[in-house]
């Protein structure tokens, strides 16, 4: 599911509310058997939450002083309990995933945006989480850097991992999304697969949004 919507609108905080990095106000979150209900969820209850979803950040959030090995390792040794060497093998196939098995002893000063990105999705599936939340992945990259990325959540899309991604990449959302959602002023205005809300939109907000992107490509 892509997230769109204008800058400020709430997709952010939509996805940190599901890993309760933000406490919503009132509601539910319901993953699987999980059900959170805000604002005063049972302590227990928000602990396995955070065990279903993995987040990718912005700014990629890596330790710097770990090298992309120990940065993937590092929630399953210390979150899960695993042992070392068994954390240590499943992290070198999941740089082999993302394309940086070479790079599996460099720090994040040595790696580029792109690079940094995808250790922080490898690290996000390292406790196989049923949801991956991607509050856009792209945004701080270079513009040459972003096919990169887009090409790891293209592999993922492909064997139907469960994704919620916050983007302004309008062509990934197209592409790889079942559903399109957009949001204006926290709220969801409009709603359906790609092709109804990316292509035939029906309301005027949307259309307006969808035109000023098409606009700043061109110009861009």
């Amino acid at each position: 599911m892509a997230l769109i919507g204008p800058s400020g609108t709430g997709k952010s905080t939509l996805l940190r509310c599901l890993n309760y990095l933000e406490r919503p106000d009132e509601g539910t979150i319901r993953i699987g058997p999980c059900v959170v209900r805000a604002p005063r969820p049972r302590t227990r209850d928000v602990y396995e939450l955070r065990g279903r979803t993995g987040m990718v950040f912005q700014n990629y959030s890596l330790f710097r002083n770990k090298t992309a090995l120990e940065n993937i390792m590092e929630p399953m040794t210390v979150v899960q309990r695993i042992d070392k060497e068994t954390a240590r093998t499943k992290a070198m196939t999941l740089l082999e995933r993302v394309g940086l098995a070479d790079k599996a002893d460099s720090y994040p000063s040595r790696l580029s945006g792109g690079q940094q990105q995808r250790i922080g999705i490898a690290r996000a599936m390292a406790v196989e989480p049923d949801v991956l939340l991607f509050d856009e992945p792209t945004s701080s990259l270079d513009p040459e850097l972003v096919g990169e990325v887009l090409a790891v959540l293209r592999d993922l899309a492909a064997v139907h991992t469960t994704m919620l991604i916050a983007t302004h990449e309008m062509a990934f959302a197209r592409e790889a999304a079942d559903r399109v959602v957009f949001l204006e002023e926290g709220r969801v205005l409009e709603e359906g697969p790609p092709e109804q809300v990316l292509e035939h939109p029906t309301h005027e907000r949307v259309r307006q949004f969808l035109r000023k992107l098409d606009r700043e490509e061109r110009i861009g």
